[in-house]
């Protein structure tokens, strides 16, 4: 990751110079005929500065075209970036420090990271942090609007959830990102599962096991993979261990019966379709499936 750090450096110092290049090339003559008011800060960043020459601009391209390309194949279809929407907590009014080179190269080596490499992103706003607004940025590959949408919508309520403990509990970050985190990779082995990619699936929800072995969720779904793969005794035992953790989850019971079912233990799935009977008495699934077996081998 070294070397996409260091691009990443090089990535704002572009934004810094290029992007003002390309502003005084685009609005110059606007200006000099318009000769609007501007904040002293923003004259002595755009129009107080020496022009640049063209190796200068196509070096600035040149870097441009290397994040991308190094983003891109580091997120591929799937991938998210998670980092912090801006370095600083928000400056006062006024405030002399913005005005800094040091401000200004903190908040561009994370602000530039979107516009610099074509990416898209969205900042989510988590809540407040000594009385300043907290929101972290998810960025995906470029052209992967819809997927980042997509993912942000399906995460968003835990996100908010997750944020209220921390504050409620002062929780450590550490335990918020790993809970963060385990939800991502769920939901990648959810689109996995969907497109039939089986042990891509199982892989996504191993990896939200590791990071919150709390979750009967996640070993229910990676039964349904391993039943698709026809892997009945780890289907079995995930289902056994969802249980555990959540008494009244009604998939592990149906996933387990037919497990079980699969393996020849027919009295326990019998069992295990009437308990999902017992917490869901509408399944249709179970009730068929709890007669066809009674019928027979009863």
């Amino acid at each position: 990751m070294g070397w996409l750090v260091a691009l990443w450096v090089r990535g704002w110092l572009v934004v810094l110079g290029c992007g003002r290049h390309e502003f005084k090339q685009k609005h110059n003559e606007w200006i000099e005929l318009a000769k609007p008011t501007l904040d002293s800060s923003i004259a002595t960043q755009l129009l107080e500065m020496p022009e640049m020459a063209s190796m200068e601009i196509e070096n600035c391209h040149k870097v441009r075209n290397e994040m991308r390309s190094a983003l891109n194949a580091l997120l591929k279809d799937d991938g998210l970036l998670v980092i912090p929407t801006i370095a600083n907590p928000p400056p006062k009014l006024g405030a002399k420090e913005i005005l800094s080179e040091d401000y200004l190269t903190r908040s561009f080596t994370l602000m530039s990271v979107a516009s610099m490499s074509g990416c898209c992103q969205v900042a989510v706003p988590l809540g407040f942090q000594d009385k300043c607004p907290v929101s972290v940025s998810f960025i995906a590959r470029h052209g992967g609007d819809r997927f980042l949408l997509d993912t942000i919508q399906t995460l968003y309520a835990s996100l908010q959830e997750q944020a209220d403990i921390a504050g409620k509990s002062k929780l450590s970050t550490n335990v918020v990102s790993d809970e963060t985190t385990a939800e991502f990779a769920k939901e990648k082995g959810n689109q996995a599962f969907k497109d039939k990619q089986w042990q891509r699936a199982i892989g996504f929800y191993t990896e939200a096991i590791k990071l919150n072995g709390k979750s009967a969720t996640y070993y229910s779904n990676r039964s349904a993979a391993y039943l698709e793969l026809g892997s009945f005794l780890q289907a079995e035992a995930d289902c056994t261990k969802a249980i555990d953790l959540d008494k009244k989850n009604v998939k592990a019971y149906l996933r387990r019966g037919t497990a079980r079912e699969m393996l020849g233990y027919y009295k326990e799935a019998i069992e295990d379709f009437r308990h999902a009977l017992v917490l869901e008495p509408t399944n249709k699934r179970a009730a068929i499936s709890a007669d066809r077996l009674k019928k027979l081998f009863q």
